[in-house]
Order: structure tokens, then C-alpha cells, then sequence
């Protein structure tokens, strides 16, 4: 009983100092709140969890939109003149619910096509012919200096859940969603679409593979057949993370031991998600003699 009273006690007062401390102007800067924020998990006064949220807060504020948004190349976008049956198709296949509409080229952004539009379209019999220009819905336009904090409560305000990224000739770079900003504080948001956690490895078209970064490298080499080193490292996250030389961000490349390894989802603590495909062995001329 006198060792809880001393644990209670000790911990009001850790309390009372945190008060005294965000009441004051004893915290100088934001390391200094974190230390003391820290400090509460250790004392297990906060979880892990909510550390990391904490953490997430604080860093979105100084991270902007480049930091963390889908770049051109991976975006999935839709024509302004396809038609419904193609649109099916292209939304089932990605899974997203949101699309940037485009015209004859992928800078011209027209607007943004809810996938939910098309089940209006098919439920009233497709009595009316099909028109993008008709269902899109404006597109918000945004630079990639902005920073994540205010991104996220220009989100909130205007009730748009999708940003197009463009750079400084005005043409797209990427784009940003609001499950991205929140993702950098909370953590990953899996949803329906993402394949389940246990499946490390998940086959996909013209030779690539879907490899979470935390496949055991036994695992990875049993499924390719291959003998990548398992000494150093146990994850390919982090073999990827040491061929690299640094903590690389999404959309980075690289090739080593035969594959070609593209990082598809990582924050600025870690990879998680990688796509991958083996490189093409050259080929040997045989000489006539």
C-alpha cells in the first residue's frame, strides 16, 4: 500500500509539472515538450499508441504536401471521355473511391469523379447517356510547399477529401488525400481494399509482386528461390532500407540481388510497402565456334 501511495504521488506530481511547464514559459521548444511527453510513456502514464499520435501531430505541422503525396506516375486518373463500362473497370481494379479527371493530357485536371456516381448512373436504368462533365465534381488545386496542418484544415473546412498537386509550371505533380495527412498521425489506415496482413507476398500483372517490407527474408527466399542475406538483416524492409543508405521515400527505386524494388508506401519512420519485379538476366551471346 505505501509503495501505490508513493507511485500515485509521484505520479501527480510528474503531473503538476507537466501543467506548471505548458502553463509557463519554461518550454522554450518542441523538443523540450517531447522530452517531457516521453518521459509520461516511459512512466507509463501515456500508451505507445498515443505517443505516436502525439509525435504525428507535432511533425505535421512541419512536413508539407511533397512530403508525403502521390506522385504523377502512380496516380490513377480517369479521361473526361471514357465511358462508364471503362470506368467500371479502372475503379475496380484500383480499389480507390476518388479519381482526378483529366483531358488530353494528364496536366489538364478538370475535375474529381466520385466512384459512388457511377451506382447513380446504373441505377436509374443509364436512361440518360453518360457524361463526365456532368457527375465530376470541382477539383481542389494546391502547391506542394503547403504544409500538412493547414492542408488538413482546409480538408475539414471544405469538406473535399482530395487535393491535385502542382508544381511551380502549373502542371500536376501529384496528389494528396485526406486519409494521407492523417496517416502521418495516426499511422497506416488499412481499409477493404488492402490485402490482409499474415499474406506477406501478393502477385499482381506483367511480373510485379505487392511485398510488405516486413517479409521475413527466409520467407522472401523460399517464395522467389533465391538466397538473399539473412545474417544482417531479418526484414526485406530493411534490406531494401540498407541498399538504399538511407530511409527512402514512396516512389524511390532501386535494383540489387535481381529485382527491382519500388518503395509504394513508407512515412518518415519506416518502409511498408514495397512493389517489386526480377530483373531480366542478360543475355549470353554464343559464339559460332
Amino acid at each position: 500500500m505505501m509503495m501505490a501511495a508513493t507511485m500515485s504521488s509521484q505520479t501527480l506530481n510528474w503531473f503538476n509539472r507537466v501543467k506548471q511547464a505548458l502553463l509557463s514559459t519554461e518550454l522554450k521548444t518542441k523538443q523540450e515538450l517531447l522530452g517531457l511527453i516521453r518521459e509520461a510513456q516511459k512512466r507509463a502514464v501515456l500508451s505507445p499508441d498515443t505517443l505516436q499520435m502525439i509525435e504525428g501531430s507535432l511533425q505535421v505541422s512541419e512536413m508539407h504536401v511533397r512530403d508525403i503525396m502521390i506522385p504523377r506516375a502512380q496516380a490513377v486518373a480517369l479521361e473526361v471521355n471514357d465511358s462508364p463500362d471503362s470506368l467500371v473497370k479502372i475503379v475496380v481494379e484500383s480499389g480507390h473511391s476518388r479519381f482526378p479527371v483529366v483531358g488530353e493530357n494528364r496536366d489538364d485536371v478538370q475535375g474529381i469523379f466520385l466512384a459512388k456516381d457511377l451506382l447513380d448512373y446504373y441505377a436509374t436504368g443509364q436512361q440518360e447517356p453518360f457524361n463526365m462533365r456532368d457527375v465530376m465534381r470541382p477539383a481542389i488545386f494546391i502547391p506542394e510547399s503547403k504544409r500538412l496542418n493547414v492542408l488538413l484544415r482546409e480538408f475539414r473546412t471544405s469538406r473535399n477529401h482530395m487535393a491535385i498537386v502542382i508544381d511551380e509550371y502549373g502542371g500536376m505533380a501529384g496528389l494528396v488525400t485526406i486519409e494521407d495527412v492523417i496517416e502521418q498521425i495516426v499511422g497506416d489506415i488499412d481499409d477493404e481494399h488492402d490485402f490482409e496482413d499474415e499474406v506477406y507476398i501478393n502477385p499482381r500483372d506483367n511480373g510485379y509482386y505487392l511485398v510488405w517490407a516486413l517479409t521475413p527474408i527466409e520467407e522472401f527466399n523460399l517464395y522467389f528461390d533465391v538466397n538473399l542475406d539473412e545474417d544482417e538483416m531479418d526484414t526485406v524492409g530493411g534490406l531494401v532500407m540498407k541498399a538504399f543508405g538511407h530511409l527512402p521515400k514512396r516512389s524511390e527505386t532501386i535494383d540489387f540481388a535481381g529485382f527491382h524494388f519500388e518503395v509504394m508506401r513508407a512515412n518518415n519512420r519506416r518502409i511498408h510497402l514495397l512493389r517489386i519485379k526480377r530483373l531480366e538476366e542478360p543475355q549470353v551471346e554464343q559464339s559460332d565456334e
